[in-house]
This record gives C-alpha cells, structure tokens and sequence, in this order.
C-alpha cells in the first residue's frame, strides 16, 4: 500500500487573543484577578451607560446607540444625540482594539517605554478607551471634552507586558463662568489629590500646553486635566487604575451642576455667532493638531464616524474676525491666550 507524501492532516489555526479574550469573559466573567485590559473594557463600558443615562435626563431625549465589531479584533459602542433639547450634538464612545505593531511603531513608542523589546519585528497590542464630548446648544453653556484610556503590549499566548494609561478632560465655553471653572478644576483637583497632591497641577500644566493652538496663539478652552503614557515608571498598575477611575467617575459631578445652571439662560445672535466662531477654532485643533485623531484616523479599519464624533454639527470662520474691545467675547479670547490657576 502506497502512502501519500502530503500531510492530510487538519490544521486549525490558533484562536486570537481577542478570541480567548471573549472565552475568559464568557467563562470567568470579570473580576479583581482579570487582565488589566478586561478590568478596564468592563469598567469604561459600564461609565458609559452612566453617563449616558445621566446625560439623557439633561437633554429629555435618548441617545442614538450603534454597536460595532471590528474584523481585526475588538468593538466599540458609539451612542450619539444630535439636535437634542439641550445638546446640539453630543457622543460618548467605547473603542476596543486589538491589533498588531509594526517594527517602526514599536521603535517610536520605546521613547516613552523602555520595556517594550526593540529587537522583534512586531507585537500584539489591546487599546481600551472611553472618549466624550458634549456640544450644548445654548451659547453661555460650555462643550467639555473627555478621554480615558489604556494601552497595553502582549506575547502571543495574551500575557501582558508594556502597559500605560492616558486620559484628561477639560471645558471649553463660548463665554467665561468663573465660577463654573472653579467648580470644574476644583473638583478634577479632589480626584487628583486622592492619589498624589502633585497630579493636579502636573496634569493641569500639561492639559494647558497640549490644548493650545500654535497657529492661533490660543488654548482651545479653560483646560482641564491632561497626561498621557502612565506606566510602572510612575505607579503600580493597580493605583494608576485606580486612579483613572476617580478622574473618570468625577465627570459628572464636574460638569452636571454647569450645564444645570447655563442650560436656559437667554441669549441672541451675537452670542450664537461667536458660539460659532470658538467651535471653528475646536475643529482646527482637533484635525491638525489632535493625536488621537491622527492616531484614529491612520489606523487600518478604524470606524471614522466615530473618530469625527467630536467635531460639533455646526461651525464658522470669519475673515479677520476681532472681538470688540472690552466686550465679553474678549475677556474670553484674553484667558485663552494667558491661561489662569483656577484653584
């Protein structure tokens, strides 16, 4: 009897770490001892049922709510309200994404992270983030903008190596509140200080300078916190967790009271025009200089209206366009140019 030279033996490829990502969840579920990533899937998922239905109270009408997989690994949730009662456009995304890294960009991201191997040719990662931003109709309220997030390398079998965390959020009104940018940064600060008294004003520092729109020798708003590549070198993984989760779980009691206060006050075509102006100046800086953006817009498969979920539904640009002296839109564009300690 003759016997093949060809192996006909089944090959089955071997499952993905999203793959056995969803079998721990199906079979463990989540909890204290999950990965890092499943930890942080299951804790921005859930902040954005809150948020949303917190912020469905406000407006009077629901978000619209789009559930997505991504073919490569991952999903997202986008739930987005436009022409609300309150919000001319508001979005509160979930992204998951699992993926592989390119030589170059593991060499690029060792400028930050020492720990990750310079000498493969590429590796698997997971990014985890929640990102919002709120665009209210009413001129006198203000848009805030959030993102937390948390990146992570593994080998092949789904054990975790380099890691970090990044985030922020900060407020960006059309005309100054100064007592709603001293509720705002005051209670960023309480969070911030439950975790090391340094933070706040580190974060509010680097928030002021990533925030600023070089071509305009303006900030985009009042600011916030902002930090970014958190890893061991700062804290152990399990306080910088903890720590997002306070920045994360103060949205909002940060920005609820604002939007209460600022949501029915009257305003006029002049207030409404220069709304219009300062969202023009949001969407420059989020399409030139915005990372997460750039960074959402160039990686393969990405959803794009999910990424543009930020920019808001209207927007101008006047030629030459200048405050009259002394008037409340230049006290504004004054703070944006030199920006103020809140607490």
């Amino acid at each position: 009897m003759l016997t093949s030279p060809i192996d006909t033996t089944e090959r089955t490829e071997l499952p993905s770490i999203a793959d056995l990502d969803s079998r721990r969840k199906r079979e463990s579920g989540i909890t204290a001892n999950s990965p890092m990533r499943l930890r942080m899937e299951s804790f921005i998922k859930a902040q954005q049922e809150l948020i949303v239905r917190e912020l469905e109270k406000v407006d009077g009408s629901k978000f619209r709510v789009d559930t997505w997989i991504r073919p490569a690994g991952g999903d997202g949730i986008s739930c987005v309200l436009q022409d609300g009662n309150i919000f001319e456009k508001a979005g509160v995304n979930t992204s998951i994404v699992y993926g592989t890294l390119p030589r170059p960009a593991i060499a690029k991201m060792r400028v930050n992270h020492k720990a990750l191997d310079p000498d493969i040719d590429s590796l698997e990662f997971f990014a985890a983030g929640l990102s919002m931003v709120l665009h209210p109709h009413n001129p006198l309220a203000p848009t805030v903008h959030l993102n937390y997030r948390y990146f992570e390398t593994m080998d092949k079998n789904g054990e975790g190596k380099a890691w970090w965390f990044g985030g922020g959020t900060d407020l960006t009104p059309s005309y100054l509140f100064e007592e709603d940018a001293i509720h705002f940064h005051r209670t960023i600060k309480d969070a911030c200080d439950k975790h090391d008294r340094t933070y706040y004003p580190r974060f509010k520092e680097w928030c002021d300078k990533y925030f600023y729109i070089p071509h305009r020798g303006e900030s985009r708003g009042l600011g916030g916190i902002f930090f970014d590549d958190l890893d061991e070198e700062e804290k152990d993984q399990e306080e910088l967790f903890s720590f997002v989760q306070h920045c994360l779980q103060a949205f909002l009691p940060s920005y609820l009271p604002i939007i209460e206060k600022r949501k029915d006050m009257p305003y006029g075509q002049r207030e409404k025009e220069w709304q219009q102006v300062r969202r023009g100046r949001y969407v420059e800086f989020n399409l030139v200089h915005d990372r997460g953006t750039s960074f959402g817009l160039n990686t393969p498969g990405a959803r794009v209206e999910s990424i543009l979920m930020s920019l808001p539904l209207t927007a101008r640009w006047m030629y030459m366009h200048e405050p009259e002296k002394g008037s409340r839109e230049e006290r504004l564009l004054g703070v944006l140019k030199k920006p103020m300690d809140w607490v």
